[in-house]
């Protein structure tokens, strides 16, 4: 099962590897001689203790990413407890769609270790790669070697190269295969993630059963389509339902109404899965829109610029300067998808925003837990709806009442729209 799903690992020396520690990456690369000291992430290990590192190399995308959710869930319930387990990426700089995902860890001070022989089993039941990594005996050079089991015979792609410092990306790794995988461009896109998990996940034939067989039309209706963004808290429900009574409008939701019965079992899935399931009820909600915006103004809680930034903010670890840098592709509207009239985003104040969630006292998704409990994650979210553009969004502080806040964005509505 697992040698039919391999890709081959192509130009294994050329790679640039990455592990996430504390939120930020570590890079590292090989070569065939040491440097003088050892890249950041080694140089900080305690002694005497073996690394290792798990990548997926499948070539059926649902495959890899239900199997990287299963793998951590598995590594952190058999591995020691004083194993030490983290994120990591391996990637060709600049080449589209070269990352391979999985994990490094760190053992635990025990000798023997059960560690080896657990992850060679994984090893050998999966298309993964495994690797270690040795110190001599300074602690100053550390030796990578592959242990790439396939049936029980050993494969060496790249054995005993020396683990050498490398320069960060301009940006992060998780970019250069954003696309389609977190962001997707075209509705035919991502309705083809829904189409290939349905062997897995038999749920997802029901969505499909509520799509349309094609993008709805994107040409501009008679009357505004109005779209408000913004985090939770900031204030989204109250205007648009005020922005529904006071120009006449109806209010939609993505994801609409039609797919709800899904969209938990969608938010448990990994992020591939969870992010086709979010774009595809974008165009739901688009083809309800241009229907009722022939006769009348429509007004949407949250669209794609959600789906996007908080797809991005979530690929990408560290610090804002992280992201794809502004015009990329990943930023852009989708040719095929409905294009609002005005896109409104609410900002307000973190500890403000903080306050009036634990006043509403509802409860939040894992994406929603870690705009409360990071602030690099929040700031990512919050810069990334910045760069989307065609439309872009118009940045409205909410901290004003309710009544100020609406006659604020009417303004907005009245000189932007034909009314």
């Amino acid at each position: 099962m697992a040698a039919k799903h391999a890709l081959p690992v192509l130009r294994w020396s050329s790679r640039v590897f990455s592990v996430e520690l504390n939120g930020a990456p570590f890079y590292f690369a090989l070569a065939d001689r040491p440097e003088a000291e050892a890249p950041r992430l080694f140089g900080q290990l305690p002694r005497a203790r073996r690394c290792f590192s798990l990548l997926l190399r499948s070539a059926d995308r649902v495959h890899a990413a239900r199997l990287h959710a299963r793998l951590r869930d598995a590594l952190l319930r058999e591995l020691p407890p004083e194993c030490r387990l983290a994120p990591m990426c391996s990637f060709l700089p600049e080449v589209r769609d070269s990352v391979l995902r999985g994990f490094f860890l760190q053992d635990g001070p025990d000798s023997p270790s059960p560690t080896p022989r657990l992850l060679e089993a994984l090893a050998q039941q999966h298309a993964l790669l495994l690797c270690s990594y040795t110190p001599d005996r300074e602690h100053r050079h550390w030796t990578q070697h592959v242990w790439s089991l396939e049936g029980g015979t050993r494969v060496d792609v790249g054995t005993g190269l020396c683990v050498v410092c490398s320069e960060a990306p301009r940006c992060h790794p998780a970019a250069l295969s954003m696309i389609n995988s977190d962001v997707f461009r075209t509705f035919q896109d991502a309705r083809d993630v829904l189409t290939e998990c349905v062997a897995v996940l038999p749920e997802a034939s029901s969505v499909l059963e509520h799509l349309p067989s094609r993008a709805p039309s994107s040409a501009p209706p008679a009357f505004p389509v109005l779209v408000v963004e913004g985090l939770d808290a900031t204030g989204k429900t109250t205007l648009t339902e005020s922005l529904r009574d006071a120009l006449g409008a109806v209010l939609l939701r993505s994801p609409p109404q039609s797919l709800a019965p899904w969209r938990a079992l969608f938010d448990r899935e990994p992020p591939l899965l969870r992010r086709a399931f979010y774009a595809v009820g974008n165009y739901v909600t688009a083809e309800q829109a241009g229907q009722q915006a022939m006769k009348t103004p429509v007004v949407v809680d949250r669209f794609w610029h959600s789906t996007a930034a908080y797809a991005i903010a979530t690929a990408v670890s560290g610090p804002p300067s992280g992201l794809p840098d502004p015009g990329s592709e990943v930023y852009r509207w989708p040719a095929d998808l409905l294009r609002p009239s005005l896109v409104v985003l609410l900002t307000l104040d973190p500890e403000e925003r903080r306050r009036r969630l634990r006043d509403r006292g509802q409860g939040k998704t894992e994406e929603e837990r870690q705009l409360d409990h990071n602030q690099l994650f929040r700031l990512r979210v919050e810069e990334a709806y910045r760069r989307i553009s065609g439309p872009p969004c118009i940045a409205v502080d909410a901290s004003p009442s309710a009544d100020q806040l609406l006659q604020q964005v009417l303004l907005l509505v009245r000189s932007r729209c034909c009314l």
